[in-house]
């Protein structure tokens, strides 16, 4: 089933949010908006008195009287300006709907891209590719389908009201029906909620477990699973075509009981007009106005439509409203304090995912100018304590420190300056392969470009590009370790006084990491490394090891000292005794100890 998060419990809070969403979102197009209801108002007032006119017009023709003539032009220009004002409202639906669709897609990416990465993976890339884009032109619909609800009223209102000033009779037998429509809409619009809620998650669902598969693709090429993953990604089929049929029951039923209840209802207002008019209460014109009043009075079920369309676009921008309500990082207005080495400190860290905990109470102070691996075993919490070090993420406890300041207290341009990263799979962006070196919290010189390149063993393979640098960086063939090379590029070219590098040389050769860990002590802006590490040779050039266990920091030292322990050794597959020191071997290979 889709992932459903605290934003879409199902409560009055969740609702809501999403309504006040709308109403905002409603008032940025509040200029069309109006316009369409006053197109719509002026297409029903048209159509009000057309029956009137109509009426008037025939009866002056029985009768032979003068004015027929004026009385029907009248009459067709009445048709005209109806026909003209619903083709106006329309086209302003359409406009004001394509509008308040972007400005919810956009409020949903700012959203996403606001909040921490951790909060931004509790939805998976199905369910954001669903919710921007079928759940954000539903919700993107409903300040036009409210605005429709109240014009698709006005014309059966004002016809009954007509109907009242001509013969109370006939308005009295319309009313009669009134009640049971009334319980029908209301009954339609309470089930609407259910059942579109219901499909819409299973939607999500379906969307979810696709984007999975197209991302691990080969590996369910290379496993011969294709059918089995085909499976998997169709299985929730059966409930969407449950929760379909149950949605259009809902509105099948809706419409074939209104279907039903409004013909009736006509006929009785036309047998009461018929009493009328044998009866010398009524006019031949009079009954063909009251034909006329009693068919769009009648319309008052087709109240059902734009209704069903603002019970799902409510509906919709719950999920949507999801994404916008994703907790941004607020950022203060300190400064760091000119000239600081780049000390780092984490004082009683706790982080919660969840029902899990992958930090809890670390307390960690790495000086600055040096070089701090973060080694442990698969659910350790390095990860994490990368993100809280660098601040993509604040603790739930404890705070986190860089030479003395508070990072949540920290201006957000001071911060990004200062703390860099580079991750394993690094995100580019930019027109060329420069571009992409380039930017960052500020944008890096060509120099600065080339130099950073270097340092991350990227230059040589950018040069046999077909445009070296200004190669458009969607034509660049990269593999996976050129990627992490640029991506190291981009970090190197924006260091600040705290580098953070989380498994960001994976994908790379035992000798361009070496060369990459002396350009980072030689040619690249002095300052604090945290380097989250797998590889043992990682830990062993660091100048010292951060040793995480179960979540907490279980040692802090010089990687020669740790190695004594067997647990130690054990977190890179080596558990020997207690009592045999470290082995040599080759430089570089991680088979042995290369301190």
């Amino acid at each position: 089933m889709a992932l459903t998060d605290r934003h879409d419990d199902g409560g009055g809070t969740a609702a809501r949010s999403a309504d006040v969403l709308l109403a905002r979102v409603a008032r940025a197009s509040a200029g069309r908006t109006a316009g369409i209801l006053v197109c719509s108002a002026g297409a029903a007032a048209a159509s009000l008195a057309l029956p009137a006119v109509l009426g008037t017009t025939l009866d002056l023709l029985l009768d032979r009287a003068p004015g027929a003539g004026r009385m029907l032009a009248a009459a067709a220009a009445l048709a005209a300006a109806e026909v003209v004002l619903s083709a106006c409202t329309a086209l302003l639906a359409g406009i004001v709907g394509a509008r308040s669709t972007s400005r919810l897609r956009c409020g949903a990416v700012d959203g996403l891209l606001s909040t921490s990465p951790s909060e931004a993976a509790r939805f998976s890339p199905g369910e954001v590719a669903t919710r921007l884009s079928a759940n954000a032109a539903e919700a993107g619909a409903t300040p036009a389908a409210a605005a429709q609800v109240a014009s698709a009223a006005l014309a059966p209102v004002g016809a009954l009201v007509a109907l009242v000033l001509i013969d109370p009779w006939t308005a009295l037998a319309f009313t009669a029906g009134l009640p049971l429509l009334v319980l029908l809409l209301r009954a339609f619009a309470r089930r609407s909620t259910e059942s579109v809620g219901r499909y819409l998650q299973v939607q999500a669902s379906i969307a979810s477990r696709l984007t999975d598969a197209l991302g691990g693709a080969r590996a369910i090429a290379a496993s011969a699973t294709v059918d089995a993953e085909r499976d998997r990604v169709l299985r929730p089929l059966g409930a969407l075509s449950t929760a379909g049929r149950g949605m259009w029951a809902v509105h099948g039923s809706a419409m074939a009981r209104s279907g039903v209840l409004m013909p009736l209802l006509v006929t009785v207002v036309l047998a009461v007009g018929g009493l009328g008019l044998a009866a010398g209460r009524l006019s031949v014109g009079d009954l063909l106005a009251v034909s006329r009043y009693a068919s769009l009075a009648a319309g008052l079920g087709a109240v059902a439509e734009p209704l069903g369309a603002l019970v799902r676009g409510r509906t919709a921008a719950r999920r949507v409203d999801a994404l916008v309500r994703a907790p941004s990082l607020r950022y203060g207005t300190s400064e760091l304090p000119p000239g600081g080495p780049g000390t780092l400190e984490l004082r009683g860290v706790r982080v919660r995912r969840g029902q899990a905990q992958p930090l809890r109470g670390v307390d960690l102070r790495v000086p600055g100018g040096l070089t701090a691996a973060v080694v442990g075993r698969s659910g350790a919490g390095k990860s994490t304590l990368a993100e809280v070090a660098g601040r993509l993420a604040d603790p739930d406890g404890g705070e986190a420190l860089l030479d003395g300041v508070r990072l949540d207290r920290l201006a957000e341009a001071e911060l990004r300056r200062e703390v860099g990263y580079a991750f394993e799979r690094p995100h580019l962006t930019g027109a060329t392969v420069a571009e992409a070196v380039a930017a960052g919290a500020r944008t890096a010189s060509a120099e600065q470009v080339r130099s950073a390149a270097r340092a991350a063993g990227a230059d040589a393979f950018i040069r046999t590009l077909p445009q070296g640098y200004a190669t458009p960086l969607d034509e660049a063939p990269l593999s996976g370790g050129e990627l992490q090379r640029l991506g190291l590029a981009r970090a190197f070219a924006h260091a600040g006084r705290l580098l953070v590098l989380d498994d960001a040389t994976s994908s790379l050769d035992t000798a361009t990491e070496r060369q990459v860990d002396r350009a980072l002590a030689h040619r690249v802006r002095s300052g604090t490394r945290l380097v989250v590490a797998h590889r043992l040779s990682s830990a062993a050039r660091a100048d010292l090891v951060v040793w995480l266990e179960e979540g907490r920091v279980r040692a802090v030292g010089p990687h020669e000292d740790l190695w004594h322990e067997p647990e130690y050794r054990a977190v890179f597959g080596r558990a020997e005794d207690a009592g045999t020191g470290p082995s040599h071997g080759s430089e570089g290979d991680d088979r042995h100890d290369p301190s």
